[in-house]
C-alpha cells in the first residue's frame, strides 16, 4: 500500500524538478537583439555620441545604436517624411516643439540634455584680428570683415540672428560680408580653411575642429543653447530607446560630454 502512495508522489516530484529546471534555463536566455536609430545635431559631435554608443555596448550588449549625424532642420525634415528614427537630440528647442505640437514624441520622454555655448571663433593665427563680438558688430556695419554663419533653418544660424538683433544689425544690410552653412561643420570648416576671417559656431564644435575662441555669446545676446531630446512616439523600440536615453544622463556619458565642451543643464 506505502508503495502504490509513494510512486505517484515521486513522479510528482520528479515534474515539479524538471520544471523548475526548464523554467530556468528560460529565465538565462538572452534578450533579443534589438537596433536602435538616434538622430543627432552635428554639433553633438560624431566622435563624442560614438565614444558614449561605445560605452553603452559594454552595457547593454544586445542593442545597436545607429547614429545619423546633419543639421537639427535637416533631421526634422527626414522624420516628417518617415525615415526611421527612435531617438531625437536636436541642438534647438524649435525643432522638438515643432515634433511637439505634431504628437510626434512620445508621452513623458522629453529632457533637456546638455547646454552648449556660441562662440566667435576664428582661424589661426587670427589674421584679421578679430577680438570680440562687439569689434565683430562695428565691422559688420562698415563692411570691414568676412563672417561664416549658419543659414536660418538650423539652430546655430537662428543664434546668430538673436546676435544681429542685439546689435541692431540688418541681415541684408551686411550681406555681402557674409557667407552660409547649411550646417554648423560647414561654417566650421569655412573657418578653419581661412575662407572667412570668423565664425559663429558652438563652443563643441570650435574644440573638435581646433579653433581658437575669441568671444562667447551670453543668454542676454542669444539665450541659453539647449539640446532637448526624446523618444519618438512612433519608435519601433521605445523601451530601448528610452533606456539609451536615460544611460545619456549618466555620469559616464556626462564625463564625455564634458570633455568636448558641454555642460550639464542647470
Amino acid at each position: 500500500m506505502k508503495e502504490k502512495i509513494l510512486l505517484p508522489l515521486l513522479f510528482c516530484l520528479l515534474l515539479t524538478a524538471c520544471g523548475g529546471r526548464a523554467g530556468s534555463l528560460g529565465a538565462e536566455e538572452p534578450a533579443e537583439p534589438v537596433e536602435i536609430s538616434v538622430f543627432a545635431a552635428s554639433s553633438m559631435m560624431t566622435e563624442a555620441l560614438d565614444r558614449i554608443i561605445a560605452l553603452y555596448g559594454d552595457a547593454a550588449p544586445d542593442v545597436t545604436v545607429i547614429p545619423t549625424y546633419d543639421s537639427s532642420g535637416t533631421l526634422l525634415e527626414q522624420i516628417r517624411q518617415g525615415a526611421g528614427c527612435d531617438l531625437f537630440i536636436s541642438a534647438g528647442q524649435s525643432q522638438m516643439n515643432d515634433l511637439a505640437g505634431e504628437g510626434a514624441l512620445l508621452e513623458d520622454s522629453r529632457l533637456d540634455l546638455l547646454e552648449n555655448q556660441v562662440t566667435l571663433s576664428v582661424p589661426e593665427g587670427n589674421p584679421a584680428g578679430i577680438e570680440c563680438f562687439d569689434q565683430l558688430a562695428e565691422r559688420l556695419k562698415s563692411g570691414d570683415v568676412f563672417l561664416a554663419v549658419g543659414d536660418s533653418s538650423v539652430p546655430v544660424g537662428q543664434y546668430t540672428r538673436r546676435i544681429f538683433g542685439c546689435y541692431g544689425i540688418d541681415e541684408a544690410a551686411v550681406a555681402g560680408c557674409l557667407t552660409y552653412g547649411s550646417n554648423v561643420k560647414e561654417v566650421a570648416t569655412q573657418v578653419s580653411a581661412a575662407a572667412v576671417d570668423c565664425g559663429i559656431i558652438y563652443a563643441t564644435d570650435a574644440f573638435s575642429a581646433g579653433l581658437a575662441v575669441v568671444d562667447s555669446a551670453d543668454a542676454e545676446m542669444c539665450g541659453r543653447v539647449i539640446y532637448p531630446a526624446a523618444v519618438l512616439a512612433d519608435s519601433a523600440a521605445p523601451e530601448a530607446a528610452q533606456a539609451f536615453l536615460d544611460f545619456l544622463t549618466t555620469a559616464d556619458a556626462g564625463a564625455v560630454f564634458e570633455s568636448v565642451g558641454f555642460t550639464a543643464v542647470n
